[in-house]
């Protein structure tokens, strides 16, 4: 079945900080949520990509998601290549979803502000009716990518979504509009969490990792201050690029005064 959402992060543990009440409380109205990291961890300073995949897929459940995946490409190293743009759109092809999630297109890391590109492109192509990107992966090598699946002489049929947003948690920059996970934020916090050996009190990157005691703080007072920005206690922020459409001025949300 076809996803609704589908976020694409750099990093197992991104999607749960920047956007991961936002996919619970889709999941929670019936929608089919997906989340696709383009990395395994393996460089990552605490714990081992094994590890990362145990503790993603305890986070994918807790925030109700229908489907996770983790490419093959190096973590520290994500670049915007033809072959990862290839990769990316055949998953794109495969879950069909209406609504893509991408990083904001600014910020510290560079694996996070080059997805958001290579995202969107990878979006593009993989509405593109006379390129097959599974085809060119395996001329690009003798090897099929053990990232991707094997669907047999099924060619995937062009797909592109609807709309694009891009979370903006990573980078201080005014969003577009905020969703509401007020009901959703201890779940939230509960998928951060689900990385034990990412946020945990150990001597391994002490001084890039908070203490566990401070993480629920931290957590909390970026929701409140984006929910603060649309009228509700907790809240995501986005951005988008088209100009929003309203239909009733008597229904836009949130107060002027």
């Amino acid at each position: 079945m076809p996803l609704d959402i589908l976020a694409i992060a750099a990093h197992r543990d991104d999607v749960e900080q920047t956007c991961g009440g936002t996919l619970l409380k889709m999941s929670q109205r019936g929608q089919r949520t997906g989340i696709l990291d383009l990395t395994q961890g393996e460089m990552g300073t605490r714990g081992s990509s094994g590890d990362r995949a145990r503790e993603a897929a305890d986070a994918a459940t807790i925030l109700g998601a229908s489907w996770r995946r983790a490419l093959d490409i190096p973590d520290g190293r994500v670049e915007n290549t033809w072959e990862n743009r290839l990769k990316v759109a055949s998953v794109i092809r495969e879950t069909r979803p209406r609504v893509v999630i991408l990083p904001y297109w600014l910020g510290r890391h560079p694996d996070h502000y080059t997805t958001s590109v290579l995202g969107y492109e990878a979006c593009f192509l993989a509405g593109l009716a006379k390129l097959d990107p599974q085809e060119a992966l395996n001329q690009k090598s003798a090897l099929k990518p053990k990232a991707l699946e094997d669907h047999g002489p099924t060619k995937l049929a062009p797909h592109r979504p609807f709309k694009i947003v891009y979370a903006t948690l990573y980078y201080d920059v005014r969003p577009t509009f905020v969703v509401d996970i007020s009901h959703q934020f201890e779940q939230k916090l509960a998928s951060i969490l689900a990385y034990k050996t990412q946020f945990s009190d150990q001597e391994a990157g002490k001084d890039l990792f908070p203490a566990h005691d401070e993480i629920r703080a931290r957590v909390d007072s970026m929701a409140r201050y984006y929910g603060m920005l649309g009228g509700v206690t907790h809240a995501e922020p986005f951005l988008q690029k088209e100009v929003g459409l309203v239909e009733d001025l008597l229904a836009i949300p949130v107060k002027s005064i």
